[in-house]
């Protein structure tokens, strides 16, 4: 189709032009993140039964399947297309999904003063096709997030129709709401600016909202989708009179090195080249890991008696998962606060699920929900520029509440729809299949052959 181009689509990329480090360093952040989700089916086949490893290892992989598959065709369209064209996003909420369905229009070029330039250009420094790829790695793990709080009870097929419909309609719209110029943006026509105002000359609220790399978007997102299908769905056999073990601890440890590994692309890469703030980033994120695990650690010590493998795993990724919105906004110190809290939060939350009810196989509401709500809240107490301890009043504390309000009461509405939607499909496999074992029934194989 036609797309209408605004005035200055031939300008160069940004004040240097386009960036060869920067396009090489985002093209490997890319890579990195896209190895999170292998990195996460083995941290989920882990912590699963033998019987169920394998089933949750393909929900990740089917993941990178769906995902990809619609990323390319209407998912960065949704996400942000209006950045490219002077077609409006629509309410707020999401771009038109055709403007660039199947991405071709990011591929055309035009000769100026001698040098091909990309038609619609590019963001920064890098073109739009490199950031297609990087952002298409988010939209993967986020989905792939989801399956551990459905672990050994749900039909692989439904999986993966759910993926797609659940990506379609809730994680590119908050994408675009919170990256793409929406409502949960620093846009005119944003939450943040009917709050606190707009700065005309700015072009941006006067109190903008601080997501750097995915606290609301990814975190936030999974973790309440995860808490509503773990309720819809019900319970697993014996959930609360059987101990569910993790069968391979090994695993566990090695898909959370596997995640540490890739989220410097995560979250490092989110700055979009290889800068001075991309390095304070990587200090930011692994201080904030490394604090978290050993938070969690101290409550199993307390609480428990033992620090576990476990436990140090599950730390890891809490503290991950807290520093992803605010590593850009805060200090070295800051980040070691955020973090040790963030470890305690989510090692105290795991046993909600007992007081409540719910069977979240694989704690992902216990440190997905709870570690990314107190990332994203965290951020207006511990900003170094805006947070309330470092003297920026209570503005952006404010600000950050009602994005994670905001998100949670968006997930949570649109995943109770879409699991109605899909249940004619059919959501759990037989009693009798879940007790011989989902990776038999649902995929005739066994991750242990006995010879």
């Amino acid at each position: 189709m036609a797309l209408a181009l605004p005035d200055d689509s031939f300008a160069p990329f940004g004040p240097d032009g386009l960036s060869a480090g920067d396009t090489a360093w985002v093209l490997t952040a890319a890579a990195l993140v896209l190895f999170m989700t292998p990195g996460l089916a083995f941290f989920y086949g882990g912590l699963s039964r033998q019987k169920s490893v394998l089933n949750m290892m393909m929900m990740s992989f089917g993941s990178i399947g769906v995902i990809s598959v619609i990323y390319v065709l209407w998912g960065y369209s949704m996400s942000f297309s209006s950045a490219h064209t002077l077609e409006g996003d629509i309410w707020g909420i999401f771009d038109n999904p055709i403007s660039l369905f199947g991405l071709s229009d990011l591929l055309e070029t035009r000769e100026i003063d001698g040098v091909d330039t990309f038609v619609l250009g590019g963001f920064g420094t890098v073109p739009a096709i490199v950031w297609v790829g990087f952002q298409l790695t988010f939209a993967v793990i986020t989905v792939a997030l989801i399956s551990g709080a459905v672990a050994e009870r749900m039909k692989f097929a439904t999986w993966l129709v759910f993926g797609a419909i659940w990506a379609t309609l809730v994680y590119f719209p908050l994408s675009h709401m919170v990256w793409g110029g929406g409502l949960l943006s620093s846009a005119e026509n944003s939450f943040a600016s009917w709050i606190f105002g707009y700065d005309a000359e700015a072009g941006s609220a006067n109190v903008a909202p601080i997501d750097f790399a995915g606290g609301t978007v990814v975190h936030i997102n999974a973790g309440m989708a995860a808490l509503v299908l773990a309720i819809l769905l019900g319970k697993r056999n014996g959930f609360g009179k059987v101990a569910f073990r993790p069968h391979n601890v090994p695993f566990v440890l090695l898909g959370a090195a596997i995640l540490w590994f890739g989220w410097f692309g995560f979250n490092v890469g989110s700055e979009g080249a290889a800068d001075m703030l991309a390095g304070q980033v990587w200090v930011n994120t692994t201080a904030a890991t490394a604090a978290a695990m050993l938070g969690w650690l101290v409550v199993e010590r307390i609480r428990d008696g033992k620090p576990t493998s476990v436990g140090a795993a599950s730390g890891i990724v809490a503290g991950l998962v807290a520093i992803t919105p605010a590593c850009g906004a805060l200090s070295p110190i800051g980040s070691l606060v955020l973090g040790a809290i963030a470890g305690a939060l989510s090692a105290l939350a795991i046993s909600l699920k007992y007081k409540f009810g719910y069977d979240d196989s694989l704690d992902v509401v216990g440190v997905h929900l709870v570690a990314g709500l107190w990332g994203t809240i965290g951020i207006g107490l511990l900003a170094t520029e805006t947070g309330l301890f470092y003297g920026g009043g209570i503005k952006q504390l404010v600000i950050q509440v009602v994005i994670a309000l905001v998100a949670v009461t968006f997930t949570g509405i649109m995943t109770a729809i879409i699991a109605f939607i899909v249940k004619p499909l059919g959501w759990r496999v037989t009693e009798e299949d879940e007790e011989t074992g989902i990776d038999e029934t649902e995929h005739a194989e066994t991750a242990y052959e006995l010879v």
